[in-house]
Order: structure tokens, then C-alpha cells, then sequence
């Protein structure tokens, strides 16, 4: 696969991911049970839907998989754990609008860290983009921004860093197994969860929690995995940005709730700046191919 080609694969990958990822809100949302519990089964179906799909891919290699993690593995999978707990927490100690503001700063932490850890400059107008996706959040959000909780808003903060990190450890080191680190980081996830759970989900609530695990987790952090690897750190953050808008219209699908103007007019913001700047890089990226076959 040339270049383009995997630009273009990873560009689609991300793309999907946030937009499986926008649904962590309205699932927290639905879910009743305590954030512990939460957490705890979601994990465990996370984990097991990511063993699942290595067993399918290799049948019993998939232990061999997971034997065969070494260091960067298992970090990868630590910071993923904290990034998953810290992340479904912030929703219920700050409001959504102040996650979403706050995670909409994941490309320039990203851009710092490809920078510090790769000597990966960020292109002008990934950086131009990000600003004006964190602008439009901004937007967004503005009319709520005295709803959160400090404990919660830290919370957003610690999430954001850590996937920021995950998008250039996972560019950086690109042999570590993805899914066997994935399903390590979910199954730690659900332990670190059980001494902490104080209700039984009911038949309901385990499909829900079924769905939010599978779809919302395993899902989304394979299409996120595979597809980071493809792309700069700031360009993968900027399209998480996509989260922020999008969370939004599955409240409205599900439960009628119009969204606000200033909900509309930042998520065009969002939007229209990550469109212009793959525009742009389409472009640019398609010059440089017709230069370097020219005679």
C-alpha cells in the first residue's frame, strides 16, 4: 500500500472511531447503574470481544498473543485503562459540554508530544484546523460552561493526555500488538472496577452494557488503533475532535432533545475546519505525487 493509500485508509479508520466514540455519552446516559459497575462490565466485555476477535483472527495464538507483550505493550495497556476509567468518570462528575471543550485540546498535547517524542512537527495547517475545531467547541459549549465540578473536569484532562499519548506511542512503536494490549487494558479496566461495584445490573442493563462494551469499546478502539498508526498524532486528535459535534445528534435521535443554537453553529465550526484541512492535504499530498513522477 502506497503512501496516499494509507493516508487515505486512516483517515476513513479515525474518522469511524470517533464516530463510534461519540456514543460513549448517550450510553452513560441510558446506563442507570453505578460508575464502578459501569466500568466493570463494560470492561469485561470489552476484554472479551477483543479475545474474541484475536481468536478468530489466529485460534489459539491468541494466548501466544498475549504471552508475547513486552514492555511498551503493557504500558500501552496501563495508560489505556486509565484513559477508559478517567474518561467514562468525568460524564458523571462535570457536564458534558466541559468534556467535550476539554478533550478538544487532545491535538495540541498530541502535537506536543509527537514533538517531544518523535521530532514530528505538525503541519500549519493541522494546527490552524485544531485551533479553529477548539474554537467551535468553544462555541458549542459556551452557554454551559458553568455546569462542571473541578473533580471532574480533572478527570476529562487526565483522559485527554493519556489518549494523546496513545496516539504516539502506538506511531512510535508500531510492534506492539494493538488487540492483545487492548484486551489487557480493558480486563485490568474491569478489575481495578469490581471491589468498587455496588449494584447488579439488570437483564436490560447488561444488553446496554453489552453494546457499550462491544460497539463503544472494542469497535471503536480497533478502528482507532489500526488507523492512528496511519497518520501524525495532530491530524488523528483533530479528527477526534469530531466526538465533540457529534455526541449531540444521538441525544437528539434518541431522546428528541433539539440541539441549541450555539450546539449547531459550533459543531459547523468543528466540521468545516476538519474538512478544509484534508482538503487542503489532499491537495498538497496530490502535488507532491505528480512532483516526484515528473521526468
Amino acid at each position: 500500500m502506497n503512501l496516499q493509500s494509507s493516508y487515505r485508509l486512516g483517515l476513513f479508520l479515525v474518522t469511524a472511531s470517533a464516530i463510534v466514540w461519540s456514543t460513549a455519552g448517550l450510553f452513560t446516559r441510558i446506563i442507570q447503574v453505578d460508575t464502578p459497575t459501569m466500568l466493570l462490565w463494560r470492561g469485561l466485555f470489552g476484554s472479551l470481544s477483543f479475545f474474541a476477535y484475536m481468536v478468530f483472527q489466529e485460534g489459539g495464538g491468541a494466548f501466544g498473543r498475549l504471552a508475547r507483550m513486552d514492555r511498551y505493550g503493557y504500558l500501552y495497556s496501563f495508560i489505556g485503562m486509565v484513559a477508559m476509567q478517567t474518561f467514562i468518570a468525568s460524564f458523571r462528575h462535570t457536564s458534558v459540554a466541559h468534556v467535550a471543550v476539554i478533550y478538544a485540546v487532545v491535538p495540541f498535547v498530541a502535537a506536543g508530544f509527537g514533538w517531544l517524542f518523535m521530532r514530528e512537527m505538525p503541519t500549519k495547517t493541522a494546527l490552524i484546523s485544531s485551533g479553529f475545531a477548539l474554537t467551535g467547541v468553544a462555541v458549542m459549549v459556551g452557554s454551559g460552561s458553568g455546569e462542571g465540578h473541578v473533580s471532574g473536569d480533572l478527570l476529562a484532562l487526565i483522559s485527554t493526555v493519556c489518549m494523546a499519548f496513545l496516539m504516539v506511542l502506538g506511531r512510535k512503536h508500531r510492534h506492539i500488538d494493538l488487540l492483545a494490549a487492548a484486551c489487557v487494558s480493558t480486563f485490568i479496566s474491569a478489575l481495578v472496577s469490581l471491589p468498587f461495584s455496588g449494584s447488579v445490573p439488570s437483564a436490560y442493563e447488561l444488553f446496554v452494557l453489552a453494546a457499550f462494551g462491544i460497539l463503544s469499546m472494542a469497535v471503536g478502539f480497533i478502528l482507532f488503533a489500526f488507523g492512528s498508526r496511519m497518520l501524525p498524532p495532530t491530524e488523528t486528535a483533530l479528527i477526534g475532535a469530531l466526538d465533540a459535534p457529534l455526541a449531540p445528534v444521538w441525544v437528539w435521535l434518541f431522546f428528541s432533545e433539539t440541539p441549541s443554537r450555539a450546539t449547531l453553529i459550533g459543531g459547523a465550526i468543528v466540521f468545516a475546519a476538519v474538512m478544509a484541512h484534508f482538503t487542503l492535504q489532499s491537495r498538497i499530498r496530490g502535488t507532491a505525487a505528480r512532483d516526484s513522477i515528473s521526468p
